[in-house]
């Protein structure tokens, strides 16, 4: 099989056939990925029967290359997968739509032109944000340059936005998230940093609030030295529910915020003035919330209830060893797993902050893991995907090597892994 060309294409009548059947009984398992880190948030699929190894020489269904440079996810829904790319000098910002059983690329256009792109650092993108769908329309935004809504059926472009200023620095990374009737989006760039929530369905603006603090770093005669890394941040936020309420918990430059997703209202705040550059999605369980750092590696346990600028005293816990900058955690049955940035994997019990294990995997991480069948996948910047248990106790189950490197999270949707290499878009699923 080459693995360039579909693999239901080389099979006789019969075997496509019974290859239709296998997919018509995904119907059982959770079918679609619907935003970045699926449809929770929180990279936890319900899928059964992945591939212990899945590798570029096992399991491979398709492959499919993918122009330009592109670190977002891809998500799935129906039949289709929906992806963003840019060209690599970020004057063209394109949407891809690739055909879930074959990888036929189905659609492939340009939806925004950049005259001036902003600066992008070689180490993010152009295409970082991923897209989300919910109720019929998908949600595309690529920072500053432009946010737009299209029909899921029909593919036609409903509406889109390009006036929301802000300078990423390095580029744009965090995700849009639906909430409700609402898009929320975060714009914390090195000049402004602030929340939206749009109407989904018109794109009109329903609020905006900024962020209250606004860290300058000083010279010794007290004036701003202009260093955008200490007012950006990269992460996608999280609405969560507690007690009956809504909140949404976002992650900018040096502080972590709770807000009321329906208003815009600052709840509470942390404020962490030795953290910047945030790029990891929030998690919640039991009244808890886990935020990372950033570039600082730390996760802090806060407990909900506060109000105003949050003490010391409303942390549960706080962990610094091994905690990744890029890459985002799971939680599972209690426990978080995570992989940072040089390829520590780590087990830490979410109710103390216990550090359970902690083993080198090796490699280089940007991707998050996924957690799907017992099992963690991790993706690492040179091609690798290793698989281990979710367990108090580490046991590596699987590696496989891939040609091209991970900077993509992965997305689990039925029966299959659909990996975003630098390159192309796999569908990977155990061989039968």
């Amino acid at each position: 099989m080459s693995q360039t060309t579909p693999r239901s294409r080389l099979l006789p009548l019969g075997a496509t056939l019974c290859l239709f059947l296998s997919h018509s009984q995904e119907a059982g398992a959770a079918n679609e990925w619907p935003q970045f880190r699926g449809p929770a948030g929180d990279g936890a699929a319900q899928a059964v029967g992945l591939p212990e190894a899945p590798a570029e020489s096992e399991g491979v269904v398709w492959k499919t290359a993918i122009h330009g440079k592109a670190w977002s996810s891809p998500v799935v829904s129906g039949e289709r997968i929906w992806l963003t790319t840019a060209s690599e000098d970020g004057t063209e910002l394109s949407l891809v739509v690739v055909d879930r059983q074959s990888g036929r690329i189905l659609r492939d256009e340009v939806v925004f032109k950049v005259e001036n792109p902003q600066f992008c650092h070689k180490f993010n993108s152009y295409a970082s944000p991923t897209p989300a769908i919910a109720g019929g329309k998908v949600y595309l935004s690529f920072g500053s340059p432009g946010t737009a809504c299209f029909d899921e059926a029909s593919g036609a472009k409903l509406w889109e936005r390009r006036d929301f200023v802000c300078n990423h620095f390095r580029g744009a990374g965090s995700s849009p998230v639906v909430w409700r009737d609402s898009l929320l989006l975060h714009f914390d760039g090195s000049d402004f940093q602030y929340v939206v929530a749009l109407d989904r369905h018109t794109g009109k603006t329903l609020w905006r609030t900024e962020r209250t603090v606004d860290f300058k770093d000083l010279t010794a005669e007290g004036k701003p030295t202009g260093d955008g890394d200490f007012r950006k941040a990269f992460s996608t936020p999280a609405v969560v529910e507690w007690e009956g309420k809504s909140i949404l918990l976002s992650s900018g430059a040096k502080c972590h915020y709770a807000y009321d997703p329906a208003t815009g209202k600052e709840l509470w705040r942390l404020e962490e003035r030795a953290q910047h550059s945030a790029s990891e999605l929030p998690l919640f369980w039991r009244g808890t919330a886990f935020f990372q750092s950033g570039f600082k590696g730390q996760i802090l346990a806060v407990k909900l209830g506060g109000s105003g600028v949050l003490e010391e005293s409303q942390l549960a816990w706080r962990v610094k060893k091994g905690v990744p900058s890029k890459p985002s955690m799971l939680l599972v049955d209690g426990m978080l797993y995570m992989v940072d940035d040089s390829g520590i994997a780590s087990c830490v019990d979410a109710t103390s902050g216990e550090v359970v294990w902690s083993e080198r995997i090796g490699g280089n991480f940007s991707a998050s893991p996924v957690y799907a069948d017992g099992r963690v996948y991790a993706l690492n910047e040179e091609g690798k995907v290793t698989t281990f248990a979710a367990e108090k106790t580490f046991r590596k189950i699987g590696e496989g090597q891939f040609e091209a490197g991970f900077m993509a999270s992965p997305a689990v949707a039925g029966n299959a892994l659909y990996l975003r290499s630098k390159t192309h878009l796999y569908r990977v699923e155990k061989a039968r």
